[in-house]
């Protein structure tokens, strides 16, 4: 039997694809992630469940030893229905390359469930457009805080797309605002988006120059762009 990385969507228990729910109801292990709502688990009522963290600043269990656990369990049930249930979608800063690439090594079959991201799932939840005609035409979905085991760098914040959204980047925003600032104007307009999809859902606005001045709680994405003024638009019409 293969090994399913799961994408468990932004937040919102409905927002998980109908496709994972199929899996999970016959899932004899799942291993989750704090960012997937547990409220999914209860599509697996009949699997063993192993919480591997991954949680801002509070890493439960490391990647490699995330890693061991997925090949071990899926090693221990040959003929069983083994789950890595991850937040948002495993391909966007989920690190399921990397699983996926140590299940290949063991000769472990897998199979990719998408889910919707939070990097475009939280903006749409609000009507926030990344894209929206005359204003803006691309986007840039960049993580904000980088592996710091890493010898250099690989985030440049030379974007050149119209709209930015940082992932995993409020610890850092202070750090990455002064970057982006470096290219573009600073009373760019940006909002914050905590919890996203969720029903304890806010949304704080500001520019590029002040927004991480202001009081922001994780989980949380940044958009930046004048995609934000559309929104604001939008709000105020509705």
């Amino acid at each position: 039997m293969p090994v399913y990385l799961i994408g468990a969507g932004p937040g919102d228990p409905e927002l998980i694809t109908l496709k994972a729910v199929n899996i999970l109801n016959k899932a004899d292990v799942v291993m989750y992630d704090k960012l997937a709502n547990e409220k999914i688990l209860e599509h697996a009522p009949n699997a063993k469940l192993i919480y591997v963290g991954k949680k801002a600043g509070e890493h439960y269990k490391s990647q490699d030893e995330i890693n061991k656990i997925i090949v071990n369990e899926s090693k221990d049930n040959p003929n069983g229905n083994i789950v890595r249930l991850k937040g948002g979608d495993p391909f966007v800063f989920g690190r399921g390359g990397e699983e996926i690439l140590d299940l290949i090594k063991e000769n472990i079959s897998f199979k990719i469930i998408p889910g919707v991201t939070s990097a475009i799932g939280a903006p749409a939840s609000v009507g926030l457009p990344i894209t929206h005609r005359a204003v803006a035409t691309s986007f840039t979905v960049v993580t904000g805080h980088e592996d710091p085991t890493k010898n250099k760098k690989q985030v440049k914040w030379d974007y050149t797309a119209d709209t930015i959204i940082v992932l995993m980047g409020i610890g850092n925003m202070k750090e990455n605002t002064t970057e982006m600032m470096k290219y573009r104007d600073p009373k760019t307009p940006a909002c914050v988006i905590e919890n996203g999809t969720l029903e304890n859902e806010k949304i704080i606005f500001g520019t590029l120059e002040n927004i991480a001045d202001k009081k922001i709680n994780t989980p949380a994405i940044l958009v930046v762009g004048n995609v934000v003024d559309v929104f604001k638009e939008i709000k105020d019409r509705n």
